[in-house]
């Protein structure tokens, strides 16, 4: 991600920071996850930020090895304390780097990503979509969440304002189109997306590793 996550510090601690929204969409969210993810395996997540989706989902899915992962100092600082103070040993330690960066030596059964595209440089999206498709399995699945823009389907007010607002603060930033992530995934060598409409105007879109014998 480019630029600190807008975390929220929690009274009395530096490290383990908040995210307003993450109460609001984790159970949204996991509902999908429950029918997407694999019974078991490592469920990649990138851009993990403060780290509360990732301890959700573990706590919620126990039979799942949870990964976390982030670029950002800031943002490992706070899953770290997230993941300690959940004592969980399906939750491993967050690992660092860059979504845009090369991941050869990850391994995962699964990858989630959740708001990270629109706030984060374009090639960022495009490094997401490479790498999945080179460590994931036939079949595995790639589930990105957030706003979305969708062409021909009017975008709400509340994303046009989010959007003008990313762009005020790192034009690189902003509200992605479905049909320009859809066709680098294929070029990657993913599927097209399965698109769930989402609380709060967002998408959730799914995402498959092709089989490349078919």
């Amino acid at each position: 991600m480019s630029g600190p996550f807008p975390f929220v510090f929690e009274a009395g601690g530096e490290a383990k920071r908040f995210a307003p929204a993450t109460e609001r969409n984790r159970e949204a969210i996991a509902d999908v996850l429950d029918s997407v993810l694999p019974v078991d395996g490592t469920v990649l997540e990138i851009a993990s930020g403060t780290g509360e989706h990732i301890v959700y989902f573990a706590r919620r899915f126990p039979k799942r090895q949870w990964q976390p992962s982030d670029p950002d100092p800031v943002a490992l600082a706070s899953i770290t304390a997230w993941t300690e103070e959940a004592g969980r040993t399906n939750l491993k330690q967050p690992l660092r780097f860059d979504a845009a960066s090369d991941w050869e030596a990850i391994k995962a059964d699964a990858i989630i990503c959740i708001n990270m595209a629109h706030i984060s440089p374009w090639n960022a999206t495009l490094g997401l979509l490479r790498n999945a498709a080179l460590i994931l399995s036939p079949g595995a699945p790639l589930y990105l969440y957030g706003p979305f823009r969708q062409e021909g389907i009017p975008t709400a007010p509340s994303n046009e304002a989010f959007d003008e607002s990313l762009k005020s603060r790192d034009p690189q930033w902003g509200l992605r189109y479905v049909d320009a992530i859809e066709a680098n995934a294929h070029a990657a060598g993913l599927t097209s997306a399965h698109i769930i409409q989402m609380p709060a105007n967002n998408l959730s879109l799914i995402f498959k590793r092709a089989d490349p014998q078919v």
